[in-house]
C-alpha cells in the first residue's frame, strides 16, 4: 500500500503507474477523501477541546445541555469519520505500486526485455517426445486417474517422477539452509489480512480457494504466510535483513487462465514451491543487492540441473500490483519449442510491509517500514516437464541430472518392460 502522503506527492506518478499497470484507480478521489477526514478530525478536536474549557467551573443546566450535545455531536462526527476512514482505507488498497524507473513499460509479454540466457538448448536426432507421453510411456505421470479422483487438472505423479518431485524441493530447500536462510514449513491455509497484506488481494481473489471456515483460504504461494510472519512487529535495524526459505503446498485456481495449457503439468490447480522471502531495511540500493542475491540462488538451481534458461526484465503489464521490480526466469521446454516461465524475482518495497504494518527502528532511532523482497527457488511438478524433456534419449528413457543422484538412488529412468 502505498501512503496518502506519498500519492498526494507524486499524483501524476501514481496515475501513471497503475494505468501502465492496467489498473483503474481513482486518485482524486482518493485525495478528496483524506482531506474530508482530516477535516473531520479537526472538528471532532475542536469540539474536545470547546467541552474541556473551564472544567471547574460551576456546572449549570445550560453548561450540562451544551455538554450533553457536544458530547452527541462527537459521536456522530466519530461516525462519520469511521465511514470515511474505511472508503479511504479501500481506495489506498486497489492503488497498485509504482515501478522503479528502469522498468519497461508495456501491455504484455512482447515488451518484456531478455537480459541473460544460459546453456545450449538440446539437439535431438529422434523425434523427441512431450513429457506427457514420456510420463505415460514410463508409468509417470496418470493424467486420468487424476482427473478422476481430483477433477479438471487434476494428476498422479508416480514411480520415479514422485522421487524426484521431492528431490528437487529437497535439494533446493537445503541449499538455501545452507547459506543462512531460516528453514520454514508454512501452513497452507491463511486468512485474509495476510492475503489483502501481501497485495493477493483485492485484485487476485478469483485465483484463490476460499474455504468453508470463516476467514480461511488456501494460499497460492508460500511469500503469503511467509511475509506475514512478522505482522505487526518492529525490528531494530540490526536484525535485518530476515532472510527465509519456505516449502510448502500451493494452490490457485487459475480462473484468469481458462483454457490455456489445459494438458500437461504447465498449470495446475495445485502444487509445490520453494519460496525465497526477505524483510530489509527501507534502503532500495541493498533491496537491489538482496534481489541479485535471490536470482542467483534461482539460476544456480538451473545451472545444476543442467536446464537451459533465459532471463526476463518484465514490463508494467506484466507485473503484479505490488512489484516495484521482477524478473522473471523461463527454462526451455522442447514440446513447447519456447521458453517456460519457472521462477519469478521481486523487490515489493514497502508496499507490503505497509499493509502488514512490519516496521524497523533505524539506528538514529526513526520508525520505518520494512522493504520486503520474495522470488521462487522452484515450483514443482511444472519445472518436470524441462527435465523429462530436455533429458529424453532416442530408446524412451530419461537421464537423471547429476546433482539429483544421492537423493533419487538412481541415474535414469528406463522404459518399462
Amino acid at each position: 500500500m502505498l501512503s496518502i502522503d506519498y500519492i498526494r506527492e507524486n499524483k501524476d506518478k501514481v496515475k501513471l503507474a497503475a494505468k501502465n499497470k492496467g489498473r483503474e484507480v481513482d486518485i482524486d478521489k482518493t485525495i478528496e477523501l483524506d482531506d474530508q477526514r482530516k477535516a473531520l478530525i479537526q472538528k471532532i478536536q475542536k469540539l474536545r477541546e470547546e467541552r474541556n474549557v473551564n472544567p471547574n467551573k460551576e456546572v449549570t443546566k445550560d453548561i450540562k445541555e451544551k455538554g450533553r450535545k457536544i458530547k452527541e455531536d462527537i459521536k456522530k462526527l466519530e461516525s462519520e469519520l469511521k465511514t470515511y476512514e474505511e472508503d479511504l482505507k479501500n481506495h489506498l488498497l486497489s492503488i497498485p505500486n509504482v515501478p522503479l524507473d528502469e522498468v519497461p513499460v508495456g501491455k504484455d509479454y512482447s515488451s518484456n526485455v531478455e537480459i541473460k540466457k544460459w546453456g545450449e538448448l538440446p539437439k535431438f536426432n529422434f523425434k523427441p517426445k512431450t513429457h506427457i507421453e514420456l510420463g505415460k510411456e514410463l508409468d509417470l505421470i496418470d493424467f486420468e486417474r487424476g482427473s478422476k479422483t481430483s477433477g479438471y487438472r487434476g494428476y498422479f505423479l508416480k514411480n520415479e517422477l514422485a522421487i524426484i518431485h521431492l528431490a528437487i524441493l529437497f535439494h533446493a530447500f537445503i541449499k538455501l539452509v545452507s547459506r543462512g536462510f531460516t528453514p520454514l514449513i508454512p501452513p497452507s491455509i491463511v486468512k485474509g489480512f495476510a492475503l489483502f497484506g501481501t497485495g493477493q488481494f483485492p485484485w487476485g481473489e478469483k485465483e484463490v480457494y476460499k474455504l468453508n471456515d470463516e476467514d480461511s483460504y488456501l494460499q497460492g504461494t508460500a511469500e503469503v504466510p511467509v511475509t506475514a510472519y512478522y505482522s505487526g512487529e518492529t525490528f531494530n535495524e540490526k536484525e535485518l535483513p530476515k532472510k527465509f526459505v519456505a516449502l510448502a503446498p500451493s494452490f490457485r485456481k487459475e480462473a484468469g487462465a481458462y483454457g490455456k495449457d489445459t494438458k500437461g503439468l504447465y498449470r495446475l490447480h495445485e502444487f509445490w514451491k520453494v519460496e525465497q522471502v526477505i524483510l530489509s531495511s527501507n534502503n532500495i540500493d541493498e533491496a537491489k543487492k538482496l534481489h541479485s542475491e535471490l536470482e542467483k540462488n534461482a539460476e544456480e538451481i538451473l545451472e545444476e540441473l543442467d536446464l537451459p534458461y533465459r532471463v526476463l526484465l518484465m514490463c508494467t503489464g506484466e507485473m503484479g500490483e505490488p512489484q516495484i521490480l521482477k524478473y522473471d526466469l523461463e527454462t526451455w521446454m522442447p514440446s513447447r519449442n519456447e521458453y517456460g516461465e519457472t521462477m519469478s524475482n521481486s523487490i515489493m518495497g514497502d508496499f507490503q510491509t505497509r499493509r502488514l504494518n512490519i516496521k524497523y527502528k533505524s539506528q538514529n532511532n526513526k520508525t520505518e517500514f520494512c522493504y520486503s523482497l520474495n522470488n521462487t527457488l522452484i515450483a514443482s511438478p511444472r519445472i518436470l516437464i524441462a527435465l523429462l524433456e530436455n533429458n529424453q534419449l532416442e530408446d524412451g528413457s530419461v537421464q537423471i541430472p547429476k546433482v539429483l543422484h544421492k537423493y533419487t538412488g538412481f541415474k535414469e529412468i528406463k522404459r518399462k518392460e
